[in-house]
């Protein structure tokens, strides 16, 4: 027998920063897995594969996330908004309700889309092989993305740390290395690509519906929810998510189409290391996005604030070691792809200074998701979507992979520096608390610093090396000393 569900008690600051920290910690881990596994499998492709089948893979697995995005109709978010605001006023009685309308509409956009990319390939441009394989695994994909958000909305993060972050990944890694070594068909790699899903999606229904056994039947009719206000909120979520989407993946297409395949290989493998922060971001959002909209559904504006500062910089202690050593070794780095790839440097130079930028401005996104602006959400990303088109369409034919760079870098900004100002003067938030100050200054002071230092003299890989080891050493030993105002927010 389950027990009437009360009104939880509303955390302390630090309660509430420990529980999102604990989280966060659990996704950064699993973020590690996903991060290797997804380098792994670049790694693979660009081995595996000449340049030509490696950008018709890349080319067809970023249709198939195209149309999983779109088959999702946004719902993703809007399950982590309601459960998260139910279990706020303690009144979970329609949350099966709200699973229903959701799930309903998302498994009939799933079949659609899947059997109209499996019955015609040939209108994406690559291998029409390759897109039919992956098609057949499009649904699976769709679940698992929207059950796994739905137990984030109950502030269950392990299914997906599981789930999502290390079974998943590790399976597409170890399939694919296994088609390598048995030297099968690009449309077999294609598809042991897309297999994971299918266990996945059923692992996270499983793991769903034993939590909703927990939940106790009683009303109380104090949750707003109703099908009518899940969906309005939806609506221009969907169509955002869908134009967020295209910003990390119809680059790729627009460079197969107007540069050709092995131009699109190369920005593909050239950029991969964006998904590396891009996980890590997601994995803290993931964590604080249900105690997110809990507090804004209080209207606790000081809780909300402390999140976000100390989310950003989480975020920022975290990438930007990365995307500042990955500025300063990219020809090392694009090297472990092979010689068809070093030609990227300036590929990953633009993209990783833009995503400092970025990363700087925290969960801009979900903190005006979580508000109830997905309106405001909307606007930006297909502002955001029209920059990248644009700039693409002007100097691709021209630049290449390079001027898809550019243009990503663009869209980058774009959605990231209009919503900062929209959050700073709608909502009274922002990211720039001292912990994420002092995140950016150790970063630069450890990592760039160094390597500008060292630049006029032009020194050889092993002084580098020695320099940016100092250099991590430092960063770890600072980030241990002060690490009550970076995990918590203390003077």
């Amino acid at each position: 027998m389950t027990a009437t569900l009360e009104r939880p008690a509303i955390e302390s600051p630090g309660g509430m920063l420990r529980g999102a920290a604990r989280g966060g910690i659990a996704n950064l881990a699993g973020t590690v897995c996903t991060g290797f596994a997804g380098v792994g499998v670049t790694w693979l492709a660009a081995r595996a594969l000449d340049p030509h089948a490696a950008g018709a893979f890349f080319a067809a697995t970023a249709t198939f996330g195209l149309g999983v995005t779109v088959a999702k109709l946004g719902v993703q978010t809007s399950l982590v908004y309601w459960p998260a605001r139910m279990r706020a006023v303690g009144d979970l009685s329609r949350f099966a309700e709200c699973l229903r309308v959701a799930m309903v509409p998302v498994a009939v956009a799933a079949a659609v889309i899947a059997a109209g990319l499996f019955l015609a390939p040939e209108l994406v441009p690559g291998r029409p092989d390759l897109t039919r394989a992956l098609a057949v695994f499009l649904p699976a994909a769709a679940f698992t993305d929207v059950l796994l958000s739905t137990t984030r909305g109950l502030r269950a993060m392990r299914p997906t740390v599981l789930l999502d972050r290390v079974l998943r990944p590790a399976a597409q890694l170890v399939l694919l290395a296994l088609v390598w070594a048995a030297g099968w068909g690009e449309d077999v790699f294609a598809a042991l690509w897309a297999l994971p899903y299918l266990p996945a999606a059923l692992l996270a229904g499983y793991t769903l519906q034993r939590l909703k056994a927990r939940l106790s039947p009683e009303k109380s009719d104090t949750t707003d929810f109703t099908p009518k206000r899940f969906w309005v909120f939806t609506a221009p979520r969907a169509v955002a998510s869908f134009a967020q989407m295209a910003l990390q993946r119809v680059d790729v297409l627009m460079v197969a189409a107007l540069a050709g395949l092995a131009p699109a290989a190369m920005y593909a493998v050239a950029g991969r290391f964006v998904i590396l922060g891009q996980f890590v971001n997601q994995g803290v959002s993931q964590s604080v996005q249900p105690r997110l909209a809990e507090r804004l559904a209080v209207r606790d504006l000081d809780g909300a604030n402390l999140l976000y500062r100390q989310a950003t910089a989480w975020v920022v202690l975290c990438c930007w070691p990365m995307y500042l050593l990955v500025f300063a070794y990219a020809p090392l780095y694009l090297g472990v792809f092979g010689e068809h790839y070093e030609n990227g440097v300036g590929v990953v130079r633009v993209l990783a200074a833009a995503m400092m930028v970025a990363t700087a401005c925290g969960m801009v996104d979900v903190v005006l998701a979580m508000a109830g602006r997905t309106w405001w959400n909307l606007v930006n990303v297909a502002l955001a979507l029209l920059v990248m088109l644009g700039v693409d369409a002007l100097l691709i034919p021209r630049s290449g992979a390079f001027g898809a760079a550019v243009g990503l870098a663009a869209a980058v900004l774009v959605n990231n520096l209009v919503p900062l100002a929209q959050v700073m003067r709608g909502l009274g938030l922002h990211p720039f608390g001292r912990a994420t100050l002092l995140a950016c200054a150790m970063a630069t002071g450890c990592f760039a610093v160094p390597q500008l230092a060292l630049a006029a003299g032009h020194p050889g890989l092993v002084v580098k090396f020695v320099a940016s080891g100092a250099g991590a050493v430092l960063y770890c030993t600072a980030a241990w000393k002060f690490r009550k105002v970076l995990l918590q927010g203390k003077r």
